[in-house]
Formats: C-alpha cells, sequence, structure tokens
C-alpha cells in the first residue's frame, strides 16, 4: 500500500514537472532576451527579471500543482488560482515590461510590425481602459453568475478558454491602468483613476454577490470564504497597481517641474 502510494506521488510530480516545461522555457527566452541584448542596450533592470520569473510560476501555479487540482473542487482554491492568473501574474509580467523587451531584440523591420499592430485600430479598441475593465470583470460576472462556472468544468476545451481569458483579460486591465511598455493609445490618469474605481467597485460587489449567492454546485460555506479570498485577496493587488498609478503620475510631474526652470532661463 505504502508502495502504491509512493509511486502515485512520483507520477504526479513527474506529470506536473512535464507540464511545467513550457513556462520554465518562457523564463529561458525571457533570460535569453535580456542577455542577447545586453552589447547594444543598457542593463536591464534585475527587479523586471524577477518580476516576469514570479509572475510566471505564479500562473504556473494557478493552472498546475496542488492548488490547480484542489481549485476542481474546492472554491476557496479556486478563488486563490483566480487572483493568481487573473490578477497578482497579469501585474507582475506587465511590471516585466515584456514588449520592451521583444522590441529589444527584434531586428528593425519585425520591431516596426510589432509597432504596427500596438498602433492599429484593434489594440486601440481592446486596449481602452473602458473596453479592458468590461472584459476584465464583465466576464467574472458572466463565470460566477451564470451556468457557465460549473459548465466549465465538465468541458476541457471551455476549460482552457476560461483560463485563457482570464488571464489576457487581467493582463490587458492592468496594461491599459499602468503604462510600462509602449503604450501608442493613452489616456489620461483621471480618466484611468475613475475607471479603475468602477472596475475595483464591480469586483467587490461580485464576491459579495457570491457571498449571498453561491455559483452552482458550490457549498454556502465554501462560497463564503472563497468570496471572502477574492475580496480582501484582490483589494490587497489592486493597492499595488494604485500605488504604480500615482508613482508614474508623481515622476511626470517632478519630470515637468524640473523642465520649468531650464524653459524659463531660455
Amino acid at each position: 500500500m505504502q508502495h502504491e502510494h509512493t509511486n502515485h506521488v512520483t507520477y504526479n510530480l513527474f506529470e506536473m514537472f512535464l507540464w511545467s516545461i513550457p513556462f520554465q522555457l518562457l523564463i529561458v527566452l525571457y533570460l535569453y532576451a535580456v542577455v542577447s541584448t545586453k552589447k547594444n542596450y543598457r542593463a536591464w533592470p534585475i527587479y523586471r527579471i524577477v518580476s516576469f520569473s514570479l509572475g510566471i510560476i505564479c500562473i504556473a501555479t494557478a493552472l498546475i500543482g496542488p492548488i490547480a487540482m484542489l481549485s476542481h473542487t474546492n472554491f476557496t482554491a479556486h478563488m486563490v488560482g483566480h487572483l493568481l492568473l487573473g490578477m497578482l501574474g497579469p501585474l507582475l509580467i506587465v511590471i516585466s515590461a515584456p514588449i520592451t523587451l521583444l522590441l529589444r531584440i527584434l531586428k528593425v523591420n519585425h520591431a516596426r510590425k510589432v509597432s504596427m499592430v500596438l498602433r492599429s485600430r484593434y489594440v486601440q479598441i481592446i486596449s481602452h481602459p473602458l473596453v479592458a475593465s468590461v472584459l476584465n470583470i464583465g466576464g467574472l460576472w458572466i463565470l460566477y453568475t451564470t451556468d457557465l462556472f460549473e459548465a466549465m468544468h465538465q468541458s476541457v476545451l471551455l476549460y482552457i478558454l476560461v483560463h485563457v481569458h482570464v488571464f489576457l483579460a487581467g493582463y490587458v486591465f492592468t496594461a491599459s491602468m499602468i503604462y510600462i511598455d509602449p503604450t501608442p493609445h493613452r489616456t489620461t490618469f483621471r480618466f484611468r483613476t475613475l475607471v479603475f474605481i468602477c472596475a475595483l467597485a464591480g469586483h467587490n460587489i461580485l464576491s459579495k454577490w457570491i457571498y449571498a449567492n453561491p455559483p452552482s454546485g458550490v457549498s454556502k460555506a465554501d462560497a463564503e470564504l472563497g468570496a471572502m479570498t477574492m475580496y480582501y485577496g484582490g483589494d490587497l493587488i489592486d493597492v499595488w497597481i494604485i500605488i504604480i498609478m500615482c508613482y508614474q503620475v508623481y515622476k511626470l510631474r517632478v519630470l515637468h517641474l524640473n523642465e520649468i526652470p531650464s524653459l524659463i532661463n531660455k
């Protein structure tokens, strides 16, 4: 019996390792890009490398391993995965500036094509803070207030599509709020702040809705704990987004104030 248990654990660890290979490759590719561009550009900040690595780890943790396995039967574990995949992971990836690094490693003609995509009408629409918020928060409302949550656990394809959407929507939303990578279609700080407050409210209201109205197939006790995890965990991550937004505006204003004396002297 003990021998069978040991074999089962070993198999699970080996299976987890195999599933983790794509995530390991992403980190390796990021590091390769950093090293490859070292000669022609200034040193890439260490904190961005750490941020990307941690972001990939958050995403991997949400999709493979104990939390991912437990999330099929435990709503609280599912919510932990939601925070890692849809909020913390995207935030860390955005901070790591992957688009900037991509533009550094590409040849000029390929970099221009990427720039054209970034300036395209589609990207302008999808990355608008209002649209990004609707896709992000609206998607969560659809997931937890309809039969979609139960259905995705019965269909592998639907399960994959939902999780891909959760990450991409979280990434685009975060990138629409804090400008780190090249962002041709920018909006004002005031507008982004207003949209962010509305999105934050929508996220918190949804968590309270889940607390009072558990999704199909979820017990009341599990839903209550999961909703509290969503509410307080989401707020903790959102605080960091607010800090970054305010810091960016502070830097711009300091830069503007420093430019005024030079303009007067001219």
